[in-house]
């Protein structure tokens, strides 16, 4: 039998990467409004100010980070433990349940804080057993050799997706409020469905006789051991935790560009589609020599471009510095996925990808909650150029403290893991 030489001629991986597809657009879109909808209604059912508003936003990211702080252990486990088709698909199952009530609150005009934190909070509790699930899905369906490219393909899939769920779901909310919430049930009950037709997926580890608590400590000493997994990890932490100006955009949207639901849409799609772009380019053409470098480079350069936004009041300018910071952070993402998923042994895949999943949710999360609270103090412009200096400043104190990083200079796992012990 022939070799394969895309991941796309895998059915499993074509199943894989539509499942995923369908899964992000639905929630993007779902998040984008759910977040608009909440600091509109604290702007005109509370009758509170943009400061006041603001920090509600904050509040958001924090009550989503709490059910993914206390439950990442338990989901990088059970994509250890279990068929990861079956936890993925019952955490999509729960967002289409999300998306539904969401859909029903709004058709009512029934909104309040309370149900959106609540439903905010129901969010962050599934997406985070979707993360290492569907991480560690990719690994056992594609050979080694092609895991970089299915990697950058599923990446295309989850900007792609990115870029359309907030535009179609903006324009759809514009016309009818409750509809794009409907279509995300619909969106993440067919991809529950689909990944399901993924063979079956059972990870086979050493610590399978291990009592769960034990494996879940085990996880997260690797990582604390593995200098190599914790720079990566911790590098996108606390850098876009600083640089998070995208809690932000319903305020620039609302109150300083004025262009509504309609403008926050295409705000949130152009990080995503100048993202997709460098997916698209990176599936054809991976980055192959000095990749650490390259990475901290594109960190730093995400956190300047964020600077940059602060200052814009130019929609137009505003959209193409937003992609700009989507193009940088996709090389970023591409760069550091890879290498995590290369540098760790399959059987504590699950576990380690949780725990980088963690990282991510905390940067989104505990970033927006950082930008809320700094814009009710610094102002919006300050909080977000405070927040790009920051992310300059980690990259440069992480190049010193994790020399490990700079090292890296390919995605080979032996000559990788050869570099970064040197």
């Amino acid at each position: 039998m022939t070799e394969p030489t895309s991941p796309l001629q895998i059915g499993d991986y074509r199943r894989f990467w539509l499942a995923r597809f369908m899964a992000v657009f639905a929630t993007m879109s779902m998040v984008v409004l759910l977040g608009y909808q909440l600091y509109e209604v604290a702007r005109e059912d509370y009758g509170m100010g943009v400061a006041e508003a603001s920090f509600q936003l904050g509040l958001l990211g924090l009550v989503q980070f709490i059910p993914l702080f206390l439950l990442t252990p338990v989901a990088g486990l059970a994509a250890d433990r279990f068929d990861r088709r079956h936890v993925a698909a019952f955490a999509n199952g729960i967002d289409a349940c999300v998306a539904a009530v969401l859909a029903l609150a709004t058709w009512q005009d029934a909104l309040t804080i309370p149900i959106l934190f609540t439903l905010a909070a129901m969010h962050g509790a599934a997406r985070i057993f979707v993360g290492p699930a569907m991480s560690a899905i990719a690994p056992n369906i594609v050979p080694p050799p092609l895991l970089p490219r299915a990697i950058a393909l599923s990446s295309i899939a989850w900007q792609v997706a990115s870029v359309a769920g907030p535009a179609v779901g903006g324009v759809i909310y514009a016309g009818t409020m409750w509809l794009p919430h409907a279509i995300s049930a619909a969106l993440l009950a067919g991809s529950m469905l689909m990944i399901l037709t993924v063979r079956p997926i059972k990870a086979v580890h050493e610590g399978a006789r291990l009592k769960p608590l034990k494996q879940i400590v085990e996880g997260l000493i690797y990582v604390w051991r593995e200098r190599f997994l914790l720079g990566c990890i911790t590098l996108d932490l606390f850098a876009v935790l600083l640089a998070g100006a995208t809690a932000l955009l319903p305020v620039f949207a609302r109150d300083i560009l004025f262009v509504g639901p309609e403008g926050l849409g295409l705000m949130r799609a152009a990080p995503a589609l100048g993202a997709a772009s460098v997916a698209l380019i990176l599936s054809f053409r991976p980055l192959e020599r000095e990749v650490g470098v390259k990475m901290l480079w594109a960190v730093a350069g995400f956190g300047a471009l964020t600077i940059a936004f602060a200052f814009s009041r130019s929609f137009a300018l505003s959209l193409a510095i937003l992609a700009a910071m989507g193009a940088v952070d996709m090389v970023s993402v591409f760069i550091r996925s890879s290498l995590v998923q290369l540098f760790t042994p399959d059987d504590r895949r699950g576990r380690v990808s949780a725990i980088s999943g963690l990282a991510v949710s905390a940067s989104n999360e505990l970033g927006e909650m950082q930008s809320g609270l700094a814009a009710a103090i610094l102002g919006t412009t300050g909080a977000v150029v405070f927040g790009g200096a920051g992310a300059i400043f980690v990259t440069l104190v992480w190049a010193w403290y994790f020399p490990e990083l700079r090292r890296a200079r390919s995605f080979e796992p032996a000559e990788l893991k050869r570099e970064v012990s040197t």
